[in-house]
């Protein structure tokens, strides 16, 4: 089955397509254990990189009143505050972010066009 062919077929079976990939075809069952887990909210992230791994700061933009030295005919600042890093190696990146499109591309089709520019939104 080409990749072709499980995109046609659905997420899940694309998913386990890609799974079977990483684990020499072998078939594993995954345990998920979720007691620890945290939630966190994001609206915006920053990235950094090594030659070994991807770092992705995730936080929220928050608009605030201009101030300082520089603030003088600014309508106001953002302030990016990080709450989160996650730290990713490249394989693990590659797949993170082959699942994100997967996820963005169903939703577009079902829902519509995500438009990344503010003002043509506001438009809408």
């Amino acid at each position: 089955m080409t990749q072709s062919d499980a995109r046609e077929q659905g997420s899940t079976t694309s998913a386990e397509q890609i799974a079977r990939q990483q684990t020499g075809q072998r078939t594993l069952l995954v345990k998920v254990d979720e007691r620890d887990m945290e939630t966190s909210y994001a609206n915006a992230f920053r990235t950094h990189t090594t030659s070994e791994e991807v770092m992705i700061d995730f936080g929220v933009n928050l608009l605030t009143p201009a101030e300082g030295p520089n603030a003088e005919g600014a309508e106001g600042q953002i302030l990016f505050t990080v709450k989160d890093r996650l730290i990713l190696n490249y394989w693990t990146a590659k797949r993170l972010a082959l699942t994100l499109s997967q996820i963005i591309r169903q939703h577009e089709e079902q829902f519509g066009t995500l438009e990344l520019d503010a003002v043509q939104r506001m438009k809408k």
